[in-house]
């Protein structure tokens, strides 16, 4: 995914999707260790949007504390 696509969704979708992605990574590593995995670049790929979800989600969190 874009940062953009993650920029326009709202906490709770934003948290959500986190959560979506973590889950399915965890089935990544699953399916990497038995040898069911035909791209291993997919782990590497969700790895990078898991990272773009959370920076989004921190940039959000520090300008809410620097708001107040």
């Amino acid at each position: 995914m874009k940062a953009k696509e993650f920029f326009e969704m709202n906490d709770k979708e934003l948290s959500n999707k986190i959560a979506e992605l973590k889950s399915n990574l965890f089935n990544l590593r699953f399916k990497h260790a038995t040898n069911q995995l035909s791209n291993p670049m997919v782990i590497a790929q969700c790895k990078k949007d898991i990272a773009r979800a959370m920076t989004v989600q921190n940039q959000r969190a520090l300008a809410a504390k620097k708001a107040k």
